[in-house]
């Protein structure tokens, strides 16, 4: 009997329960992707070398990123322990064709450390964390690893100490090679403007080093967009006698939008003094008002010099400014400064990292060019109500680059990749969700774009700002420009040379 001699209702149920037709295409696809995920696993397995992939008991922490904003899923997690070993691994990565990615201390903005997307190969430097430091010659050599704490409590066993952020947990691997700006960096330059050499690997898993003297276009581009061209492994800095006393100061105001506009305005005007010391280091910080209206209004920094002349130094400031609504002085060594300003302990292995669900942004102002009444007014009106009102908890930094005397913008714009070198201030606009977990609210990427926009709308048309590298955007439409500025072709030729196949490549990176 045929289907042709049944019913039509019976031939609707054989239709229906009969065998369906094996889609072998899509078989040949899931068993191709399955032989190449089992050939990665093999080709993987180097003694020594521990890795997660996809299903294993610690993958899920392996992948884990320092914003929760963020659920990307590598095609592996690798942690070699020898620069051979991560030399391989690049190899194995470039004969697989994947984009290869390495994670110091994890904590960018917008998980560059497990490549930006999905199916990238990460090699985490958790185990590059020797550190050789030389007195007599005042230089360090760190693995690329180490994080800011570990880093600062190894060189005050020697008395030095070196500028970089204030989070311990950062790594300095990434830190060091997109800017590092820390309170001392008025008075001492950005961490990479103290790199003095680089051992790194080649996208084509060949080791070298850079310096002024060996490999220097390599060595150009890596201060400043180093991710793109190679893996760090280790790298030399110039470090500095620890100053002998700190000062953390504190300036706290309560001000409505129009004093609030009024005091950003003064603070400009201050910092382009001829006498502003580069030891008194500074930032703006910006939080939730009291009331529907307000801005609570911050100065916080580091005084590094004289204690005697930290009154003297703010004195032209705090008279021009409306009555304090509070002040606090905590004078200290310099580790213990590097404490305070951390929040915790210096000591990494100590205590567990953390992780937060936020969305960041970052405007670089030209010094040459101070923010306009009505860009300082949007700014200060939107935080004091649409920030008073927002679902978010934020704050806002507004960081000291230029001024007087500083020693970042004594560098010409083309000795680094890192071009920007006039900017007055670093602005820091980050937002996590209220319990920092996932899911971040819709409303935490309007509030800043509107902060942003506010500014850049009512500012001059060729107003030439710019992004930090260091506190990285997903969806800034003008990246290249924002962070590289004119030294944008120069990095691409040199991509094309170094990287020709995009190993390295990454969403926010230097890319065809």
């Amino acid at each position: 009997m045929t289907s042709a001699d049944l019913s039509p209702a019976l031939q609707t149920l054989t239709t229906m329960f009969a065998p369906r037709a094996i889609p072998w295409a899509l078989m040949a696809l899931n068993l191709a992707t399955f032989t190449a995920a089992s050939d990665l696993r093999s080709d993987l397995a180097i003694p020594g070398v521990t890795s997660f992939f996809p299903g294993d008991a610690g993958y899920a922490n392996a992948s884990r990123p320092f914003n929760l904003r963020f659920t990307l899923e590598p095609v592996a997690v690798v942690y070699p322990e020898t620069v051979q070993e991560l030399a391989d691994i690049v190899k194995i990565g470039k004969a697989n064709r994947l984009r290869v990615s390495a994670r110091s201390g994890g904590h960018s903005y917008i998980a560059n450390g497990l490549g930006g997307e999905n199916g990238t190969l990460v090699i985490d430097l958790a185990r590059f964390t020797n550190i050789t430091v030389n007195p007599e010659s005042k230089t360090v050599v760190v693995g690329s690893g180490n994080r800011l704490g570990d880093i600062a409590l190894a060189l005050n066993d020697y008395g030095l100490a070196m500028p970089h952020g204030t989070c311990p947990y950062v790594g300095i691997g990434g830190h060091s090679v997109y800017g590092g700006f820390g309170f001392t960096s008025r008075m001492w330059g950005l961490t990479l403007d103290n790199v003095l050499s680089i051992n790194l690997v080649l996208a084509n898993g060949t080791t070298t080093t850079a310096s002024k003297d060996v490999n220097p276009d390599l060595f150009w581009a890596m201060r400043g967009a180093g991710p793109s061209f190679a893996i760090t492994t280790s790298i030399k800095f110039s470090v500095y006698p620890a100053p002998a006393s700190v000062i953390i100061f504190q300036y706290n105001w309560q001000l409505d939008v129009e004093k609030a506009a009024t005091a950003l305005d003064t603070f400009q005007k201050f910092v382009v003094e001829p006498n502003l010391p580069p030891e008194f280091g500074a930032e703006i910080v910006l939080t939730r008002g009291a009331i529907a209206g307000n801005v609570s209004w911050g100065l916080t920094g580091a005084w590094h010099g004289d204690p005697s002349l930290l009154n003297g130094t703010v004195a032209p400031f705090l008279a021009a400014m409306p009555p304090l609504h509070g002040v606090t002085f905590t004078p200290g060594n310099w580790i213990e400064s590097v404490t305070v300003l951390a929040g915790s302990t210096l000591n990494t292995s100590s205590a567990p990292d953390y992780t937060d669900t936020f969305y960041a942004k970052s405007l670089m102002t030209p010094e040459a060019s101070p923010m306009s009444h009505a860009a300082r007014t949007s700014f200060m009106k939107n935080l004091a109500y649409e920030g008073f009102a927002s679902n978010t908890s934020w704050f806002f930094q507004v960081e000291l680059y230029g001024g007087s005397n500083s020693k970042i913008n004594a560098v010409p714009a083309d000795e680094t990749a890192f071009v920007h070198r006039s900017s007055m201030f670093t602005i820091q606009f980050y937002a996590s969700s209220f319990n920092n977990a996932p899911p971040y609210p819709a409303f935490g990427f309007t509030f800043l774009d509107d902060l942003v926009d506010g500014i850049t709308s009512n500012s001059p048309k060729n107003w030439d700002y710019g992004a930090y590298t260091n506190y990285m955007q997903d969806n800034l439409a003008d990246y290249k420009k924002r962070y590289w500025g004119f030294n944008v072709p120069r990095l691409v030729a040199l991509k094309k040379t170094l990287d020709p196949t995009g190993v390295f490549d990454f969403p926010v990176g230097i890319n065809d």
